[in-house]
């Protein structure tokens, strides 16, 4: 039967008043776009049955949910995303439109978040509640930066050359500034991103460009390197010392 329940929803699911203040679990959910609603409302089922169903004294379900920041990496084919859109364009010599060049978001690796959700799942299928309830995982120092830096350092690590980019004018609201609060994740699991912003897009960029030039899914070579360059950190999720 079920023991644990990891719930992913997004860092979209905070009720965005645009500020430059990092958003902590404890904030307001909420959403001006119904991606981010839809994201807040499973905040609330996922609490509901927290409190109800998975509370049962005789059948107790250890549940959290978590709240990642944007994630960039290898083997994203999905529709509408900055990365694959990218990579398209400049496989097919095309304009690479964007929507918002100078959004700010908490960009980080797609492992970082994987790792974290592995890490919550084990502490929850060890019964320990006090990791249930709300997490954030984005990267830590601040590390924010804009849509037009994401694409200009992708672009330097793929050494593609200026990349043809126009603003894409169709209207799609959508939050401006978003920032996350990790410290709860960094004083609790002794979570940190593994890989900076430049090392997460050249991470990013070299897996595209093998499987363009080379005809390679280097997943397991990312994987490698990530779990290697974790434990050099001391990482306890790596060390085997959780």
């Amino acid at each position: 039967s079920v023991k644990a329940v990891v719930v992913v929803t997004s860092d979209k699911c905070y009720q965005n008043s645009e500020t430059e203040r990092e958003f902590a679990e404890t904030d307001p959910l909420g959403g001006n776009d119904p991606y981010s609603a839809s994201k807040a409302a499973a905040e609330m089922v996922t609490h509901a049955y927290r409190a109800s169903f998975f509370a049962k004294p005789d059948r107790k379900i250890y549940c959290a949910t978590a709240r990642a920041g944007n994630v960039i990496g290898g083997g994203d084919w999905a529709e509408y995303r900055i990365i694959p859109d990218m990579v398209k364009a400049i496989s097919a010599k095309t304009e690479f439109k964007i929507r918002n060049p100078n959004a700010i978001r908490p960009w980080q690796h797609v492992l970082d978040s994987l790792s974290a959700y592995l890490h919550i799942g084990q502490k929850l299928w060890e019964g320990k509640p006090e990791f249930e309830g709300a997490w954030n995982f984005g990267p830590e120092n601040h590390a924010y930066f804009t849509v037009e830096k994401l694409v200009a350092e992708f672009s330097k690590h793929w050494k593609a050359g200026n990349i043809v980019m126009g603003i894409d004018s169709k209207y799609f609201s959508e939050a401006k500034v978003l920032k996350l609060d990790s410290s709860k994740a960094k004083r609790l699991l002794n979570r940190q991103s593994v890989w900076n912003f430049s090392e997460t897009v050249e991470r990013t960029a070299c897996w595209y460009k093998k499987f363009y030039t080379e005809n390679t899914i280097s997943c397991a070579n990312d994987l490698h390197l990530y779990i290697e360059k974790a434990k050099k950190l001391n990482l306890n999720w790596a060390t085997g010392e959780i």
